[in-house]
């Protein structure tokens, strides 16, 4: 039986902001169609190591490979182009803008549509509009927001407007979907249904994902394997039953036993 692929590898990454070691000798793998979780208490640099992996950050050193492709200079659309897309702690969705527009938006980055198609909006360039266009309303149909497709995105419930940012993320046509604390700010009932949305999401799309999450009871009953890291370090890594028991983890969530 043939080994899994490695859809994402992180390999000795440091990052320091002003003389402080926000991310110190980082490393981990996600194999194809894993979920992992990538988890920690405040200022464990979590986000930090997401925002290097999507382009936001160059690490200092260390190498981030998209299966095969060293992605260390990438640029956050070229990374995205590459097959990444995130979504963000604090959602960034154009609240200006309907439903389906946020969703067009994010397809047009995989599509070519040429200057002067644009500029003249030739019949070729409005087939390829209304193409995209129709397309968005489908990839909503799958979510059941169709029906909301011309509503601005501002207008929608706390819980729907996290439903739409992921939306966006998949108009992108990624291999991984990277989620960073999707749950913030989300009710007991929002939660479960968003524990839901990513397996769905998972399987439909056959997507590999990491996670990152505060939400220990999220994590421990979706992820399949889980990173932990404490000051920018690697604590642990293993399956939710081992990072469960482990001292390491326990220490830093809960502080060492005097």
């Amino acid at each position: 039986m043939s080994a899994p692929t490695k859809m994402l590898s992180v390999e000795n990454l440091n990052l320091s902001f002003g003389g402080i070691k926000a991310v110190d000798q980082v490393s981990f793998h996600i194999f194809e169609n894993e979920l992992l979780g990538l988890i920690g208490p405040n200022g464990a640099g979590k986000t930090t190591v997401f925002n290097m992996i999507s382009g936001f950050y160059r690490a200092d050193s260390g190498t981030i490979k998209l299966r095969e492709d060293v992605i260390n200079e990438y640029s956050p659309d070229k990374v995205n182009k590459a097959g990444i897309a995130r979504t963000f702690q604090n959602i960034r969705l154009f609240g200006e803008l309907t439903v389906v527009e946020n969703v067009l938006l994010a397809m047009q980055q995989t599509e070519t549509l040429g200057w002067i198609e644009s500029l003249f909006r030739t019949k070729s360039y409005r087939d390829k509009e209304k193409a995209l266009y129709d397309r968005s309303v489908e990839l909503l149909k799958i979510f059941s927001l169709d029906h909301l497709a011309e509503e601005f995105s501002r207008n929608l419930p706390y819980g729907l407007q996290r439903k739409l940012e992921i939306v966006r993320a998949l108009a992108t046509k990624p291999k991984l979907l990277i989620l960073d604390e999707p749950a913030a700010g989300m009710n007991h009932q929002e939660t479960e249904d968003l524990k839901k949305l990513i397996h769905f999401v998972k399987q439909k799309f056959n997507l590999t994902v990491l996670l990152i999450e505060h939400d220990m009871k999220l994590i421990m009953s979706i992820c399949e394997r889980i990173v932990v890291l404490n000051r920018g370090i690697k604590i642990a890594e293993g399956l939710p039953s081992e990072i469960k028991a482990n001292t390491s983890v326990i220490e830093a969530y809960l502080g060492k036993r005097s």
